[in-house]
């Protein structure tokens, strides 16, 4: 959300195998201790779409997120090992994103509170 710099609740992460997904699925499930007040609870589940770190960059690298005036904690972020590492560039041009009510959003140069990345790997 652009607006309060709150996550929408879900995220890619893709495993260097399907016994760590599994195993990852069973220690998540029903996870609900969040450092942020909220009544989500956390229901993992295999992407129904796109399959494998290869085909989420195909999805995010060209999207309105990726816009150079989207502030960097709203873009999805790759991590090897523990450290975020560069998405790779777009290979098409990024058109700004569309907000519903723009008036209430700064994007680029406005304050919002510091969030995680959104990890695709």
């Amino acid at each position: 959300n652009f607006r309060t710099a709150a996550p929408i609740g879900y995220a890619f992460v893709n495993f260097v195998s399907p016994r760590h997904a599994q195993h990852c699925l069973e220690i998540f499930h029903g996870f609900s201790d969040w450092a942020v007040h909220t009544s989500k609870v956390c229901e993992p589940a295999w992407s129904e779409g796109a399959q494998g770190l290869t085909e989420h960059i195909e999805r995010y690298r060209n999207c309105p997120l990726m816009h150079e005036t989207v502030p960097d904690q709203f873009k999805p972020a790759i991590f090897s090992h523990g450290a975020r590492i560069p998405f790779p560039e777009p290979t098409l041009a990024i058109r700004r994103p569309r907000l519903r009510h723009p008036e209430d959003v700064s994007l680029g140069g406005g304050e919002a509170r510091p969030q995680q990345g959104y990890p695709v790997s």
